[in-house]
């Protein structure tokens, strides 16, 4: 595999880490392949929640939620552009509407405030980058990007998340470990 692939799993941004470590779950999961994993916040605060946002939470175009849209960077270079969005009920005056470091991460922070994710749906697809991800990605306008939506359901089946995630495709693979029984 060349060294500018990536192999990404969900699981370790799923549950929340057992003992706050130094290192974030992007930076560890980085690290156990021998890469560096950095993230910046680029914003973090209200916003009207994009259509497809509100149409996961159940509200209307337009109502507010919080976002903390992140650069996620692999040795440096634009690996991944996340919003990752929260119902203003449960983030509103949290960490998650600030864009400091959240120590022990943001699903850590979720579950000190009462919210576990136990079922978690992704959606990917494929498309071309708009102008803002082929410079924030470092992309050409023809390279596809990936984009996967994922939403965190708590156990009564009420949204506490929603990540929208844009990559480059020719610098990933995504895999999916499901155990049965």
């Amino acid at each position: 595999m060349s060294t500018s692939n990536w192999v990404s799993t969900s699981l370790p941004y799923l549950t929340p880490r057992k003992v706050p470590q130094q290192k974030d779950a992007w930076a560890a999961e980085a690290a156990a392949q021998g890469r560096r994993g950095t993230q910046r916040i680029l914003h973090a605060g209200e916003v009207p929640a994009p259509a497809e946002v509100a149409e996961l939470f159940g509200i209307a175009a337009g109502e507010l939620v919080v976002v903390r849209r992140r650069l996620i960077l692999l040795d440096e270079r634009p690996n991944e552009l996340t919003d990752t969005y929260y119902p203003l009920p449960i983030a509103q005056g949290t960490a998650l509407a600030r864009t400091a470091k959240i120590r022990g991460g943001a699903v850590a922070l979720l579950a000190e405030l009462g919210h576990v994710g136990v079922l978690v749906r992704e959606d990917v697809t494929a498309a071309l980058p708009d102008e803002e991800e082929c410079r924030t990605l470092d992309t050409a306008p023809d390279e596809p990007v990936l984009r996967l939506t994922r939403l965190t359901l708590d156990r009564d089946d009420r949204p506490i998340q929603a990540d929208r995630m844009v990559m480059p495709a020719l610098r990933q693979r995504l895999r999916y470990e499901i155990r049965i029984g």
